[in-house]
C-alpha cells in the first residue's frame, strides 16, 4: 500500500510506502490530507487511518540536477530527431551513434554521441560523417541543461486508490497536452 505525497500547492511529487508516510507524519514534515477509511494501524496507545495522501507542510528545497550522460538525455538533448537526416524517431527506434567510430578512437561522450535513425547509422556505418558524406546538422555538445518537460509523471491509472484520483486528475489537467482543432 502506498501513500501520494503532495508539494505544499497540492501538487503529486512522489509516491512512498505507507510506512514512511507515517514517520513523516510524526516528525511534524507533512500534514494528513486523507486517509484509507478501511486501514487502521493500532498500538497500546493510539490508533490512526492509513495514510492515502499527505502534503508537505514546508516547501521543497530542490537540489539543482545533475546532468547525467544517459541514453535518455542524449535522447532529449537532440529532441528526438535523427542528427543526420532530422526526422523524428520514436525513443525504440532511435540508435546512438559516435560521430567518430570508437574503432577510429572515439569515445563515449556527449561531444560524440548523436541520436540517428537506422537507416543513417547503417548508411554510416563505422566511418565519420565526413568520410560517410554524411554532415551532421547539429554539433554535438554537452548540454548546460535539458528541454524542460515533466519528467515525474502520475496519471491516474486502475488499481490506484480512488482518493488519488482528485489529485492525479489536476495535474494531468493542468500538464498534459492540449489537443489541437
Amino acid at each position: 500500500m502506498e501513500t501520494l505525497v503532495l508539494n505544499r500547492s497540492y501538487q503529486p511529487v512522489a509516491r512512498i510506502p505507507w510506512q514512511r508516510a507515517i514517520t513523516l507524519l510524526f516528525l511534524g514534515k507533512v500534514e494528513l490530507v486523507e486517509s484509507y477509511e478501511d486501514q487502521t494501524i493500532r498500538s497500546v496507545s493510539f490508533e490512526v487511518k492509513v495514510p492515502s495522501v499527505v502534503r508537505f507542510l514546508r516547501m521543497l528545497v530542490r537540489r539543482k540536477p545533475v546532468l547525467r550522460f544517459s541514453r535518455e538525455n542524449v535522447y532529449a538533448r537532440d529532441q528526438g530527431r535523427c542528427q543526420y537526416c532530422q526526422r523524428r524517431v520514436t525513443r525504440a527506434e532511435a540508435t546512438y551513434d559516435h560521430v567518430l567510430p570508437r574503432a577510429q578512437g572515439g569515445r563515449t561522450t556527449w561531444e560524440n554521441i548523436v541520436i540517428a535513425c537506422v537507416p543513417c547509422n547503417q548508411a554510416k556505418g563505422g566511418r565519420t560523417p565526413e568520410q560517410a558524406r554524411m554532415p551532421l546538422k547539429v554539433k554535438p555538445v554537452k548540454p548546460t541543461k535539458l528541454p524542460d518537460s515533466l519528467r515525474l509523471t502520475f496519471r491516474f491509472e486502475k488499481g490506484m486508490p480512488e482518493s488519488w484520483q482528485t489529485w492525479l486528475r489536476d495535474l494531468t489537467y493542468w500538464h498534459g497536452s492540449l489537443e489541437e482543432v
